[in-house]
């Protein structure tokens, strides 16, 4: 839904309720009346636009499905799929959505219980009626970032007539328009990382019913991160511009690895997305162990030596250890997601048998036994939970962690503000992928040099890899573990899984192979062959596509390969 319809009221609610839940500064007026023109006037009006367009239409309002904000259905989605938890929870299609088509174990192929693939899963409940049910998949992500960049496009659309009464009135109102642009690029990334076409709308309430195939979409991102780029290359007074960031940004995320970024470090953040926008929409298969795996059928491209050599060159200009990035934590009062909810992390932490999303044993087998942050973050002695080879796990994530000094906890959903969510890039992630790059490109001994500091950035207490002579292959597996390690809890999981072939159906090169799995029996089975066979890019909402129809010329809004 673009600014076309459903989307008007999302960024009419905005307006309406004065962005009062990160900072109470607007006042609306007569809200039977609201205008942008007659209730943001001044710079507290406009930085409490730009503020709730981001964290209270982008990641807060529509979510009360499951967990209550963007970072707990659609980045749950994201680890589902990547087969770092499971469920067994019906809501809006949780615990079948993930089911791969086959496993086999044991010399037997076991089928998908519910005999329907994935694609058909999403199709047969891509429908309005299901969304209004709460079994539509591919409604939430599409939903909160076609919120999040209508609402931007109102803010763009009044920066220029706002008045300041302090300061530099050109670098606030460019800090703003840096603002509006960083999260425009995120949300179109967002769009073209997940679904198959886009819709491309920069107009304030604008209309547009011209899809665009999904490279177009994440080239429309690199467009507005390199806007934003271009904007905070130019600022020189910085504490104009502090001042602006430092208001945009809510006070209870200033901490940790979240603050106010200066310009450089801001800039550091976009190439960081730059090279991600390369790196998760490109296929470099990892199938089976091997690095010259191919997929025959796609919806993407392999990476090319051109590629690799893009996201070397951006990673390198990239997220800095000690850089500010944007991070949220939760709040005891006007927040943007609750502490016990609001986060796939939250809602995986605890007993499983209790949480709505287990830990697989999958995503388990990439920790080394000595690893602090295994024994740090997870339990064994709780409980095994038996269900099925999907989410049959012996492992629970440890609320707060089990106190070893240094080491990442992963999940803390009992304190406050506790738990760190990266809302965009990282530290880790970007030296991830220097780490990639340089192995793809046979710098082994400098892609490995990286992935030693990152365990040693999260306490992992391991022995380096760096001059164990390790070959293409196993430097790749070392990477791959990693990265998922590293990486958990950040949307990130189903991207990853399906530009290294995992997702794609064995018949053109996909699947997972020794895996692990726990059975109803409480039997480990290990080297395990998984068939997941999903859609690599999911179809567009019928939300969308029913109230916007497609123009003449649109692209496909239905995947054609699957």
């Amino acid at each position: 839904m673009n600014n076309n319809k459903l989307i008007k009221l999302a960024v009419l609610a905005v307006v309406l309720a004065g962005i009062t839940a990160c900072k109470k500064q607007l006042n609306v007026g007569n809200p039977n009346a609201p205008t942008l023109q007659a209730n943001v006037t001044d710079e507290a009006g406009i930085t409490s636009l730009a503020q709730g367009s981001v964290y209270i239409d982008g990641f807060l309002n529509g979510d009360g499905w499951l967990g209550n904000s963007y970072f707990s259905l659609p980045y749950g989605y994201s680890e589902l799929l990547g087969d770092v938890v499971g469920s067994d929870v019906a809501n809006q299609q949780i615990s079948g959505i993930a089911l791969p088509w086959s496993v086999t174990y044991g010399g037997t192929a076991y089928p998908n219980p519910t005999s329907t693939t994935q694609t058909n899963l999403i199709r047969v409940y891509n429908t309005r009626g299901s969304t209004g049910a709460g079994n539509n998949a591919t409604y939430y992500q599409w939903l909160n970032m076609y919120a999040l960049n209508g609402s931007l496009n109102n803010v763009l659309s009044v920066i220029d007539g706002i008045k300041f009464s302090s300061g530099d009135p050109v670098t606030k109102k460019n800090t703003l328009k840096a603002w509006c642009y960083w999260w425009k690029g995120y949300a179109y990334a967002s769009v073209g990382s997940m679904y198959y076409a886009g819709i491309i709308n920069d107009g304030a309430y604008a209309d547009n019913n011209n899809y665009k195939i999904k490279d177009s979409i994440i080239a429309r991102s690199n467009y507005y991160f390199s806007q934003a780029s271009t904007i905070l290359s130019g600022i020189t007074d910085v504490a104009d511009y502090s001042e602006v960031l430092g208001n945009l940004i809510p006070s209870f995320c200033q901490v940790g690895n979240g603050g106010v970024l200066t310009p450089a470090m801001w800039i550091r953040n976009i190439n960081t997305m730059l090279a991600r926008n390369i790196l998760v929409n490109k296929l470099s298969p990892f199938v089976n162990g091997n690095p010259a795996a191919v997929i025959s059928k796609s919806s993407t491209t392999a990476m090319t030596s051109s590629d690799w050599t893009s996201v070397l060159t951006l990673a390198t200009a990239g997220i800095q250890k000690g850089d500010y990035v944007f991070t949220g934590r939760s709040a005891p009062a006007n927040g943007f997601f609750s502490t016990g909810s609001g986060t796939i992390s939250a809602m995986t932490t605890g007993p499983n048998s209790s949480t709505t999303f287990k830990i697989t044993e999958r995503f388990m087998a990439n920790y080394q036994a000595n690893d602090k942050r295994l024994a740090n973050d997870y339990s064994t002695t709780v409980n095994h939970f038996h269900d099925s080879y999907n989410y049959g796990t012996r492992y629970s994530v440890v609320d707060g962690g089990n106190g070893a000094a240094g080491v990442y906890v992963i999940g803390n959903k009992s304190t406050d503000g506790a738990y760190e969510l990266f809302i965009a890039g990282s530290y880790e992630e970007n030296a991830l992928m220097l780490a990639e790059a340089n192995i793809r490109m046979g710098n082994i001994e400098t892609g490995l040099a990286y992935v030693d500091a990152v365990r040693a950035y999260q306490g992992a207490g391991v022995a380096a890899t760096v001059g164990t002579e390790l070959n293409l292959a196993e430097a790749m597996q070392v990477l791959v573990s990693e990265r998922r390690v590293a990486l958990v809890f950040r949307g990130l999981s189903f991207y990853d899984s399906r530009r290294w072939g995992w997702t794609y159906d064995v018949s053109v090169g996909g699947g997972y192979y020794n895996g692990i799995i726990l059975t109803p029996d409480d039997v480990v089975h290990t080297g395990v062959a998984i068939n997941y066979s999903f859609m690599d890019y999911w179809d567009i909402p019928a939300d969308e596509t029913v109230l916007n129809p497609p123009s003449s010329g649109s692209a496909a809004v239905v995947n054609p390969n699957y």
